[in-house]
């Protein structure tokens, strides 16, 4: 009976710190203070030079999230470093 006991209060504590680890992904977010931040219009002239037609910007989840056509006109949905301007690839929000 105690070793059923004991294993039932460990399932449990094992269940109670699970769902604290399904919400670590945010834990890959730059962390780049507001100061650093370009404004929209710089970011939007890089993106533009890099061939992107931006229809759409904004400041989301510590990055700037775009929708832009491609210069072959293919409709994309991206994500800027809100620090350089860059495309980030594989950028998870």
């Amino acid at each position: 009976m105690k070793k059923g006991l004991t294993f039932s209060v460990a399932a449990m504590l094992v269940g109670l710190a699970l769902p604290a680890q399904a919400d670590d992904h945010h834990k890959n977010r730059l962390q780049i203070p507001p100061a650093k931040w370009l404004s929209v219009p710089q970011v939007l002239q890089k993106l533009k030079a890099q061939g992107y037609n931006v229809t759409k910007i904004e400041a989301d989840d510590g990055v700037y999230e775009f929708d832009a056509t491609n210069s072959d006109g293919v409709r994309i949905e991206g994500h800027a470093n809100p620090e350089t301007g860059e495309i980030l690839t594989g950028y998870d929000d």
